[in-house]
């Protein structure tokens, strides 16, 4: 049998490691100029020179953005259910409540209807999931957030590059978190960059990263240890020259299997919307479980169920949604599959891919 196609990939060269080494040399490995370096550089490369504060993972992004943007007990985060853990736990760690609402089936992101109807007297602000690459209904949030009176945030772990008629994703959100997770379109080995639209929230969340400083014991808040090092940051500042050129590809890939794929829903791409494919997500409407088992056993081609669980179902977060009922949600957890699209991939692989799918599905025959 051929070689096993993984559904995703880290991508880590040369270039990455000599630029480890580099920092190893200097002695600098904590937070330092490194770490300054790829914030002024993700900034200009992604979020049109908004403030962006790196810090050791996506979640504590999420978590320090939400703080710094003044969330706390006594409010409610509209956010999707289908979606990484992560999202919901972030709001629960800041002391707010998560108010889980359902998607759109198109783009599996947030249904602006929804978010409208889930508004209440303590609703603080609402927290899209640009999910898969995808960005979501940002025309229609922004309009809302303003005709509420409530604050806008964005989850971008995915969506590296993502636009929505020009404007990038992490340029909308009162902040913005992206991912730096080694599967992510780029990665800093672990990590998150966090985009603020004022210097104010920027300094705040310097200030939570780091035990509440900003000079050395002279601590302002109670804070955290969320810093990125100088080692991660040099990884991250070498994948920042690459990840145009990965997403072009991922966009290659996807427009491949776009046109060959059979018996399966391939992702549509809303009006105006700049998908990275982070991850390619279809939709199998009949036994999807026994689609993945078959691609692999059959075909040795991966495949990833993000996510078969939703939110508001975790026995973590369950106890925030008594009776909630999601139907869109429910669906995309019962049929969606993550086929691979990643820079890896060969011709070949792609071939391999689709006459897998084809097969699997009846429609190659």
């Amino acid at each position: 049998m051929s070689d096993f196609i993984p559904p995703a990939k880290p991508i880590i060269g040369d270039d990455e490691r000599e630029a480890v080494d580099r920092v190893l040399r200097s002695g600098m490995v904590a937070q330092g100029p490194e770490v300054a370096a790829f914030e002024a550089e993700f900034s200009a490369h992604f979020v049109q020179g908004r403030p962006a504060v790196a810090v050791n993972s996506g979640t504590a992004g999420l978590h320090l953005g939400l703080l710094a943007a003044g969330v706390g007990p006594g409010d409610e985060v509209i956010v999707p259910s289908f979606t990484f853990a992560a999202t919901g736990n972030s709001v629960a760690l800041t002391g707010a409540t998560p108010v889980f609402v359902d998607i759109e089936p198109d783009t599996f992101t947030l249904d602006p209807d929804a978010v409208a109807a889930a508004v209440t007297s303590k609703t603080r602000g609402v927290l899209p999931v640009h999910l898969y690459g995808h960005p979501a209904r940002m025309r229609e949030l922004e309009a809302l957030a303003a005709e509420k009176g409530i604050a806008l945030y964005e989850d971008a772990a995915q969506a590296h590059g993502a636009a929505l008629d020009g404007r990038p994703v992490g340029t909308f959100g009162e902040f913005a978190m992206f991912s730096l997770y080694p599967t992510k379109n780029m990665t800093s080995g672990e990590g998150g960059m966090v985009s603020t639209a004022t210097a104010e929230i920027a300094r705040m969340v310097k200030l939570l990263r780091n035990q509440g400083m900003e000079r050395q014991y002279e601590n302002e808040v109670i804070g955290f240890n969320a810093r990125m090092t100088d080692i991660h940051a040099a990884i991250g500042r070498v994948q920042l020259t690459k990840v145009d050129a990965w997403t072009r590809t991922r966009q290659d890939n996807a427009a491949f299997l776009d046109a060959n794929l059979r018996g399966v829903v391939v992702p549509p791409v809303a009006d105006g919307a700049m998908h990275v494919y982070h991850q390619y997500t279809v939709r199998v409407p009949e036994d999807r479980d026994g689609f993945v088992k078959a691609l692999k056993e059959e075909h040795n081609v991966g495949a990833g169920v993000y996510y078969p669980i939703p939110n508001h179902r975790l026995p973590s977060l369950a106890h925030f949604a008594p009776g909630v009922e999601l139907p869109e949600t429910e669906r995309a957890a019962r049929e969606v599959v993550s086929l691979p699209v990643h820079p890896s991939l060969s011709q070949n692989d792609l071939e391999r891919i689709v006459a897998a799918v084809n097969a699997v599905t009846g429609a190659g025959s």
